[in-house]
């Protein structure tokens, strides 16, 4: 997979809903050269146009750029330091996590909770809870005062490494969906192809507390066709049935079929899995039980709604301490969303089957 090193940049650049600045900021630098208009809404919402063959139609494609965090809401008069998360997070993969608190300046901390030496029978039996947690900076209440103030945001710190055939990483949810999104404008520029209607390259802010952003930025762009990219659950694993892997890693691009915010429209479907068989693209089909993405807000906050469907990356272990897709998968939703981009005019849309 070419231009590792860019996704490791966008997966350690920090951005947890609400605080997507510096995120936003590296892609914007990156998209310099390979699209006609750069804008951010009210929201922070970064809007990109590539001006297609034809204005009859807009397209819109949404990478959410937030990724899930937490944010300080107590330092106690020893200063450790009380948060809040900003997402969703399973509380068992925080102990002993490293994070990294953004202040004056950042400084890094170890998520800490009741040693077992001191728990009741009865507490070790229970689920631990967030609440559970503090975070131990190695500073004096004054010191940490100095640098950390209530409300300031929390990322995690993890390595980016490669693995076998492998990328693991923190907000890998969904960095790589970014990346998949940059590097498809850069595949139509060293193509020197051209969408074949404008073409609206969205990264999105706050998806991961309730898909805000993608909300307001449909709204505004009004497109008549819809392909959000994002991450999906890779339950290949051992303990899971057959019935619940919704997708495998290394088996190419997810078409999405329906999660719990949407149901994609068949037609989006069907154009999808037609474009990644003529081109020769690996993908599986795939359906989420739980969990939402933009594609519901995309679809449905038009008048009269949008043509949508999602292409989605396979995630090992999303939400986790470290997150894990395919180098394999990852060039396959580069490679699908390029020539869905290119071929969109091709397919009878009138149709319904």
């Amino acid at each position: 997979m070419k231009n590792i090193q860019l996704l490791e940049k966008i997966c350690q650049t920090p951005g947890i809903p609400g605080f997507e600045n510096s995120i936003r900021e590296l892609i914007k630098k990156e998209l310099k050269g390979l699209v006609d208009e750069i804008k951010t809404d009210s929201m922070g919402n970064l809007i990109a146009l590539k001006k297609g063959k034809t204005s009859k139609h807009k397209i819109i494609s949404a990478a959410h750029m937030d990724e899930i965090g937490f944010i300080v809401n107590h330092i106690d008069d020893n200063g450790f330091i009380r948060f809040l998360p900003v997402g969703g997070f399973d509380p068992k993969t925080l102990t002993s996590q490293k994070v990294r608190i953004h202040g004056k300046k950042d400084i890094v901390g170890v998520m800490g909770c009741k040693p077992i030496h001191f728990m009741s029978d009865e507490e070790v039996k229970k689920p631990v809870s967030i609440s559970n947690f503090f975070i131990d900076t190695g500073l004096e209440k004054k010191e940490v005062e100095k640098i950390v103030s209530i409300g300031n945001p929390i990322t995690r710190v993890s390595e980016f490494s490669e693995i076998g055939n492998c990328i693991t990483c923190k907000s890998l949810d969904n960095r790589i969906s970014v990346f998949v999104l940059i590097e498809t404008l850069r595949a139509l520029k060293v193509k020197k192809q051209k969408p074949a209607y404008d073409f609206y390259a969205v990264f999105t802010v706050q998806e991961e507390i309730g898909l805000r952003g993608a909300q307001v930025v449909a709204l505004e762009v009004q497109a008549d066709f819809s392909i959000a990219l994002d991450t999906t659950i890779a339950y290949d694993v051992p303990g899971s049935a057959s019935q619940e892997q919704c997708t495998k890693l290394h088996q190419g691009a997810g078409i999405k079929i329906m999660d719990s915010s949407v149901i994609c429209d068949s037609r989006m479907v069907q154009f999808l899995q037609k474009t990644a068989k003529t081109s020769r693209i690996s993908h599986q089909m795939e359906i989420m039980q739980r969990g939402g993405t933009d594609t519901g807000s995309l679809q449905r906050m038009v008048a009269g709604g949008s043509i949508s469907g999602a292409i989605s990356v396979p995630t090992r272990h999303i939400h986790q301490t470290v997150e894990m897709v395919s180098q394999k998968d990852t060039q396959s939703a580069i490679h699908l969303l390029t020539q869905s981009l290119i071929k969109i005019n091709q397919y009878n849309w009138n149709t319904w089957k």
